[in-house]
């Protein structure tokens, strides 16, 4: 059967059409299968291959060929999957995956995109602030908290002292009691020992950790401690961080908070909870260069985990050198 490149094969028009219709896929995911699947079309035209014809050395070529035009990863991936489904219906709409183009048989024995995957994502670096701009942050927080003194200022200065200095993830610091508690009704997943400045949350997997905290969060979380054990909404909750109401607080709560306090302290990113944890394990792996000590403060099982954070360690470096080094941009202007 001899198509145009504009004009897509019947077999998958009958596919998309299962897809919107049976499947009930969104018009956004429609449109990226009738993208991938005409330019599987276009490619085998291009071969002069009918594509009931296709072998597996024919995908493995186009897909060399969606990487030579700098297709990401993840878009050859999306290819490939798309491909991989139709050639999949195929072989599923007949016992006998006995298909006729021009009247004749054609028998397709295999999915022939099997086994063939994508390039490796290149691992994206996790984004960090700078030194500056996480202490600019904290210190917004804890000058509103000073000038308002009320229960929201007084708590996000806290949070935001905690998440630096401790490198805590959002649940993990949602979960925290203001002491420990075990009994029928309730088991904490986390607690402060405000006597010895540390803080135990529970981390992926069920594993619990006890983490520092240094003494400008104490301090802050003393403050807030304060506050808090101050309102009588708090005598019905365990929850270290709570609402006006009195409720452990919501994540996209402290996202909020998080997010408006970067604006205000000028940063020109977009802040979240995470990048907090990031921006903690960069900073104390460029002033110790222990491994070690930031893996089991991060809570990660694998070293390899948290050996990203060397490569933002050397991002630093570079642009200090840029800054410093009077050779630096010879070159470059």
């Amino acid at each position: 059967m001899k198509l145009q490149s504009t004009e897509l094969h019947p077999l998958v028009q009958n596919y998309l059409h299962e897809l919107h219709v049976l499947r009930q896929l969104s018009p956004h995911t429609l449109k990226a299968y009738r993208t991938d699947l005409s330019e599987l079309q276009v490619f085998a035209i291009g071969d002069s291959v009918e594509l009931l014809k296709v072998t597996n050395a024919h995908i493995r070529r186009w897909a060399g060929r969606l990487h030579s035009k700098g297709k990401s990863s993840r878009t050859i991936a999306r290819a490939l999957s798309a491909w991989r489904g139709w050639y999949d219906w195929l072989t599923e709409k007949d016992a006998r995956r006995e298909f006729y183009a021009d009247k004749v048989a054609i028998k397709l024995i295999a999915n022939p995109v099997d086994d063939v995957k994508a390039p490796k994502r290149l691992q994206s670096l996790p984004k960090a602030l700078s030194v500056e701009q996480a202490l600019a942050l904290v210190n917004q927080a804890v000058s509103e908290a000073l000038k308002k003194n009320d229960l929201e200022a007084i708590r996000d200065a806290a949070i935001i002292d905690l998440l630096y200095s401790s490198g805590l993830r959002l649940s993990e610091l949602l979960g925290i009691d203001v002491t420990q508690s075990k009994d029928r009704q309730h088991s904490s997943a986390g607690w402060l020992d405000w006597d010895s400045a540390e803080v135990t949350v529970m981390g992926k997997g069920g594993k619990r950790r006890s983490v520092p905290v240094g003494g400008p969060a104490m301090k802050s979380l003393q403050s807030w401690r304060d506050m808090r054990n101050a309102t009588e909404s708090a005598k019905q909750s365990l929850a270290l961080f709570i609402s006006a109401s009195g409720v452990r607080l919501s994540p996209r709560t402290v996202q909020a908070r998080l997010r408006t306090l970067a604006i205000r302290a000028g940063l020109p990113t977009h802040v979240h909870p995470h990048m907090m944890r990031h921006s903690f394990a960069s900073h104390v792996l460029q002033s110790s260069q222990d491994l070690r000590a930031v893996q089991e403060m991060l809570g990660h099982a694998s070293i390899a985990s948290t050996q990203i954070y060397t490569s933002l360690d050397f991002q630093h470096l570079a642009q200090a050198y840029d800054k410093a080094h009077p050779r630096a941009k010879a070159g470059k202007d």
